[in-house]
C-alpha cells in the first residue's frame, strides 16, 4: 500500500476511535473527579503498555528521546485529558466537539516547529478558515458555554497539538504503539501517586455509565487510538493526516445526541459542516 494512502487509513481509524472520547469523557465525570479521571486513565493505560513492552521487547528509547516522550506524556497523557475533563464540568460533550476543529491547525503548526514539515500557503487558508469558524461559534454561542470550560478546551487543544506532533516525529524512529507506551509508562509513577491521592471516596456511588466512560478512555483514548494515529501521522505527514480531526466533530456529535441525550444545534451542525468542507481543500493542498 502506499505509504500516504496507508497513513490516511491508520489516521482514520485512530480518529474514529478519538471521536468517543469526549462523550466518554461527560459520562465518567458525573461520578469521577477530572484529576482522579486524569491519572485512573493512565495508569490503566500505563500498565497495559507495560505488559506489552514486556512482551514484544522493543528497542529502548535513548537518552535524547526521553525529552520527546515526556512532551508527549505532558500533551496527550496528562494535558489533554485534564484540561478536557475540567471542561467537561462546565459544557456539554456537544458543545466541547467543535472546539476539536483548531486541533487540525495545532497540530500543523507543531507539525511545522518540530517535524519540519512545510505546508503550502493555500493550506494554511483551509486551516484558518476551519479555525476561524469555530473561534465564530463559540463567540455567537457564548451564552450556551461557559468562559472556563472554553478556554480549558483551546489550552488542551494546544497541549493536544503539541503531544501529536511530537509523538508523530519519535514514531518514525520508534514506531507508533512504542512512542505511546513508553510515554505512559514515563508519567506512571506520577500519574499512580495523584490517582491514589484523589481515590472516590465510595465506589458504591458511581454509575454504570461512569464506569462505562472510564473503561473507554482508559483503553481506547488513551492507548489503542493513539496506536493508529502516530502510525498514520509518521506515514502521510503531520499537517495533512492531522487534517482527518476535521471528521471528528461530526462523529462526536452524533455520539453526544445518542448517548448523552443532548441537544445538537443547527449552529453547531453548520459550523461541523463548514470544518469538514476544509478538510478536502487542506488535504489537497498540503
Amino acid at each position: 500500500m502506499n505509504r500516504s494512502v496507508e497513513g490516511w487509513a491508520y489516521g482514520l481509524m485512530g480518529m474514529v476511535i478519538f471521536s468517543g472520547s469526549l462523550p466518554a469523557t461527560r459520562l465518567a465525570v458525573a461520578d469521577f473527579s477530572p484529576l482522579f479521571l486524569t491519572s485512573g486513565r493512565a495508569v490503566i493505560a500505563a500498565l497495559l503498555a507495560s505488559t506489552i513492552l514486556a512482551v514484544l521487547r522493543p528497542k529502548l528509547p535513548t537518552r535524547a528521546d526521553l525529552m520527546a516522550l515526556g512532551t508527549v506524556a505532558v500533551g496527550v497523557v496528562i494535558g489533554f485529558p485534564l484540561l478536557t475533563a475540567l471542561a467537561l464540568q462546565h459544557i456539554s460533550a456537544a458543545r466541547s466537539v467543535v472546539f476539536i476543529g483548531l486541533l487540525p491547525l495545532a497540530t500543523a503548526l507543531f507539525g511545522v516547529l518540530r517535524g519540519g514539515e512545510r505546508p503550502r500557503p493555500v493550506f494554511w487558508l483551509f486551516s484558518g478558515i476551519g479555525a476561524a469558524a469555530v473561534a465564530g461559534f463559540a463567540l455567537i454561542n457564548g451564552g450556551a458555554g461557559s468562559l472556563r470550560g472554553d478556554f480549558a478546551m483551546i489550552a488542551a487543544i494546544l497541549l493536544c497539538g503539541l503531544g501529536y506532533a511530537e509523538g508523530a516525529v519519535l514514531s518514525r524512529r520508534l514506531g507508533g504503539w512504542q512512542v505511546i507506551s513508553w510515554a505512559l509508562l514515563l508519567s506512571l509513577p506520577l500519574m499512580a501517586v495523584f490517582a491514589l491521592a484523589t481515590l472516590p471516596a465510595s465506589w458504591a456511588t458511581v454509575g454504570g455509565s461512569a464506569w462505562l466512560g472510564f473503561a473507554y478512555v482508559s483503553l481506547f483514548s488513551m492507548l489503542i487510538g493513539f496506536i493508529f494515529w502516530y502510525r498514520g501521522l509518521a506515514l502521510g505527514g503531520i499537517a495533512r493526516v492531522g487534517q482527518l480531526q476535521l471528521l471528528q466533530p461530526f462523529i462526536s456529535l452524533v455520539l453526544s445526541a445518542l448517548l448523552l441525550h443532548e441537544v445538537v444545534s443547527w449552529p453547531m451542525l453548520a459550523t461541523t459542516g463548514l470544518v469538514v468542507l476544509c478538510v478536502a481543500g487542506a488535504k489537497r493542498s498540503a
